[in-house]
This record gives C-alpha cells, structure tokens and sequence, in this order.
C-alpha cells in the first residue's frame, strides 16, 4: 500500500509539474501575443497620426494657397483700379484738348479770304479721293458763294494735275447743316461714294490719327505698351 501511495504522490506531482508548465507556457504565449498586440496597435496609431497629420497640413497648405490667390486677386483688381482711374484722368484730359480745338472750329470761317483757300483745298482733296468725272458738293447755305467760287479754282487745279476735267455742281437743296461749323461734302455716282471733308469730320479723323502722338507728348511712353500705332 506504501509503494502505491508513492506512485500516486509521483504521480500527482508530475501532473503538478505538467499544469505549471501548461500554464507557464500559456502566461508566455499570451505576454507574446500582448507584445505583438502593442507593437500592431503601436504601428497602426502610428499610421494614423501620420495620415492625420498629412491631412492637416495637407487643408491647411490649400488654405495657404487660397488666400494666397486672393491676396494677389485682391492686389491686382487694387492695380487695375488704380491704373483705371489713371487711364480716366488722361482720357479726360485729351478730350478736353479736343472738346475746345472743336469749339475753335468756327474760327476758321472768320477770315473770309483764307476760309475761301481752304475751301478750295478740301474741294481739291476729295476730288483726288473720288476720281470721278462729275461731282456734287454739298455746303451750309451761308457758304455756297465761296463754295462757287472755291469749286472753279479747284476744278482747275484737278484739270492741270491729271489732264481730265471735273463737273462740279452745288447741291442746294440738301446742305451741309448750319450747326455745321463749316467744310463740305462731295459726292459721286448718286451719293454710293462719299468724301466727307466738314470740319466736324475733319477733326475726328485727325483726332484718331493723332491721338497717340498727343497721348506721348503729354504723358510719356506706357510701360505697359509693346507698340505705337
């Protein structure tokens, strides 16, 4: 009996031994899989701050960028306003020289001797611009004695130029308005061609042609301008 109570004693205490060992073993596979569960949480929270951390930067570098164009929206809309008004002031300016030359206009017919020259030059103008054979001119009521008188000496100066006559007649019943400030208006072939030499029209042919000689000498060159027309 004494020889089987050591066998069961020996026994126990193997089985003893076998449990703590299971144990052992189990504390360490589970201290194994909390490591590895550390590391894993670890590696992933990690991920996720980066992410974070890139996406932050990320919505803040767009913000960045945002106002960034704004401000230079803003800065550019402040220089072209500025540049707006300098560009008004100027216009302003030049119309005003061209607003009085036009009310000096009348100037002109003062001197009935010179307006009557000067008649006969414009007459001769449109002459060489029309080139026709027959031509009417239409002139303020005031005006058609000197325009009579003006019409021969140029009908003369075409003939001798280019060696062919010129028919000229005065349209009487359509005349140049008398708000006009003086001039005239030839025409040809039933009025389809026209040269409007009044001094309204004149001047307005004169002031797009000279604008930017005018615009140069009272202003300077623009830097912003690569030509001049």
């Amino acid at each position: 009996m004494a020889a089987r109570g050591l066998d069961d004693a020996a026994v126990a205490q193997e089985m003893n031994k076998m449990v703590s060992f299971i144990k052992q073993e189990a504390l360490e596979k589970a201290r194994e899989i909390k490591v590895k569960g550390d590391e894993e949480f670890n590696i992933e929270k990690a991920k996720l701050v980066r992410q974070e951390t890139l996406s932050i930067e990320a919505f803040y570098e767009k913000k960045r960028k945002q106002a960034e164009v704004q401000r230079k929206i803003a800065q550019s809309n402040h220089i072209n306003k500025a540049r707006l008004r300098v560009l008004q002031s100027r216009q302003e300016v030049l119309n005003e020289i061209f607003t009085e030359a036009k009310s000096k206009l009348s100037d002109l017919t003062t001197d009935s001797s010179a307006y009557g020259t000067l008649l006969s030059d414009l007459i001769l103008q449109g002459l060489y611009k029309l080139m026709e054979a027959e031509v009417t001119i239409q002139c303020r009521k005031v005006d058609v004695s000197l325009v009579q008188s003006a019409m021969d000496d140029a009908a003369n100066k075409y003939k001798e130029t280019l060696k062919r006559p010129v028919k000229l007649a005065i349209d009487e019943t359509n005349p140049v308005p008398d708000t006009s400030a003086g001039g005239l208006v030839l025409s040809a072939m039933d009025g389809r061609i026209r040269c409007d030499n009044t001094f309204e029209r004149r001047l307005e042919s004169m002031t797009e042609s000279m604008m930017p000689a005018v615009r140069m000498a009272l202003f300077g060159p623009s830097p912003n301008r690569a030509f001049f027309n």
